[in-house]
């Protein structure tokens, strides 16, 4: 697969790749993919969600850990697409740091995660990702994840 070139993602493919399931998928689409470089994850946030029973019931707002949570995901898709193996396995969570939350994510936003790999070391991959709502950056993290064993 080349780099160069500009892949899209949809959430049948999605749901192939990641072991999460509703209420836990947090990237409906990916827009965007070079290689395992970059990507361009989306996310459209509605009121219907079960976080904004209670966060908060008088002023829905996307929790700041599932937008990591997106972040992660939208990393994972894209390296769990380019591995050839037997059996899929499963990406984990390794480290979030240096995340900032500057503005709230809203029902009716569409969230764009935008994540550009800064390393890999064997099975571990590291990427800078951004929130951004309307071109606005609203949180922002390095995460590092982890190839895992087969998941059934």
């Amino acid at each position: 697969m080349n780099t160069d070139t500009v892949e899209a993602v949809e959430i049948a493919e999605i749901l192939r790749l990641l072991p999460h399931r509703y209420p836990f998928v947090m990237v409906d689409r990916i827009v965007e993919i070079r290689g395992e470089e970059s990507a361009i994850g989306i996310k459209n946030v509605t009121i219907n969600e079960p976080q904004f029973l209670g966060h908060f019931p008088d002023y829905p707002v996307m929790p700041g850990v599932l937008l990591l949570e997106g972040m992660a995901q939208t990393g994972a898709v894209i390296v769990l697409r380019r591995i050839k193996l037997e059996e899929l396995r499963a990406m984990y969570l390794l480290t979030v740091d240096k995340a900032k939350f500057r503005k709230p994510a809203l029902p009716g936003d569409r969230i764009e995660y935008h994540i550009k790999k800064t390393a890999r070391r064997g099975n571990m991959w590291w990427y800078r990702a951004e929130a951004k709502v309307g071109g606005a950056l609203i949180a922002e993290a390095v995460i590092g994840a982890m190839l895992g064993g087969a998941r059934s």
